[in-house]
């Protein structure tokens, strides 16, 4: 079955869906499956394989950043396929890598960053190889209390030298002395999350200490909790992916962004493709190749999604950029070697 922990704020059409279906409504509409990764190749009047009835069970494990994408394009694929039930969760990229993927437990991996070279091999050694497929562009997104009159716009640097275990200001005028002589209340993804690991890597870098990151944030692989968090106080201070500022448009405020002196920059869907926009960064998903050799359920449904991730509702009703055509083209040909056995990352 598809299962959901939590319901999404939205906007539209296809937002609302997500809105309502709740771990409930989910199940609902994927019902559950008794036969595993089992297939039929009984014959139905429609469905994504010529005709073919598709019956199984896809698990979907990993990146909240990515949930909404999958979270959609399995609801559409269902509606052709009822005999293929889902099981999504949001682990994390780290966590669902860790936990679910790696041991061989889930079929695909939501990822809102590479692979690392120690999950990579930790793959092959227990003997499967991961298909990547870059499906989208995110806008990080980095975000305060809509009262915070007095900022609209932050260096990279300053977000160092806030989130930076070595630095660790106190208040915000500890990092310029024209803001507020108040505490900062900080909020951000777990260190499961791979919007954690892009952040780390991207803003904070190296640090002398033993630490990643500052310890005296509350983190959390619910991405919609930070804005709420971030909304009840004025002082307030987070970053979260750019689909789920979209979805709390009223709630939070966004900030522009700068580097080495450049022009603040918004958000947005157009920076994040063009690359101006500072935090622009790729999304993916890897699917188990020995299970895309076995399961002809799930070689459909990833082609399904390889070519649904280029629709305008991924921008519209989502808040990512689609995949171009070349990556459109670039993924199909990495499904295509997986479905042979012939696939091998290389980074």
């Amino acid at each position: 079955m598809v299962q959901d922990s939590t319901g999404r704020s939205g906007i539209v059409s296809r937002r609302k869906f997500l809105v309502g279906a709740g771990a409930a409504g989910i199940a609902g509409l994927a019902g559950c499956s008794s036969n595993g990764g089992d297939e039929s190749n009984g014959e139905s009047d429609g469905g994504s394989n010529g005709g073919e009835a598709l019956s199984g069970e896809i698990r979907i494990s990993g990146s909240s950043t990515v949930y909404p994408v999958a979270q959609e394009v399995s609801r559409l694929f269902k509606e052709e396929n009822d005999g293929v039930n889902f099981n999504l969760t949001r682990d994390g990229s780290g966590g669902g890598f860790e936990n679910v993927y790696i041991p061989g437990d889930s079929d695909i991996n939501n990822a809102s960053r590479p692979i690392k070279d120690e999950e990579l091999q930790r793959c092959r050694d227990n003997g499967h190889e991961p298909v990547e497929f870059l499906i989208a562009q995110d806008a990080l997104t980095v975000v305060v209390n809509n009262d915070a009159d007095w900022l609209d716009s932050i260096s990279l640097e300053d977000l160092q030298t806030i989130w930076s275990p070595d630095t660790q200001p106190e208040t915000w005028s500890d990092v310029n002395s024209d803001w507020p002589d108040e505490p900062f209340d900080l909020y951000g993804p777990a260190s499961t999350s791979g919007t954690y690991d892009y952040f780390i890597g991207r803003v904070v870098g190296e640090t002398e200490s033993d630490q990643e990151i500052r310890d005296d944030f509350e983190g959390t692989e619910e991405d919609d909790l930070i804005a709420q968090g971030i909304a009840g106080n004025e002082f307030a201070f987070g970053y979260l992916p750019f689909a789920y500022y979209v979805n709390n448009p009223d709630t939070v405020k966004a900030l522009s962004l700068s580097e080495d002196g450049s022009d603040p920059v918004p958000p947005s869907l157009e920076g994040a493709k063009s690359g101006n926009y500072p935090l622009a960064r790729p999304l993916f998903f890897y699917a188990n190749q020995n299970k895309l050799q076995e399961k002809n359920h799930l070689q459909e449904f990833i082609r399904f999604y390889i070519n649904e991730a280029d629709e305008d509702y991924v921008a519209e009703d989502i808040g990512y950029v689609p995949s171009s055509a070349q990556m459109v083209e670039d993924n199909l040909a990495n499904l295509e070697a997986g479905i042979a056995g012939e696939y091998e990352y290389s980074g």
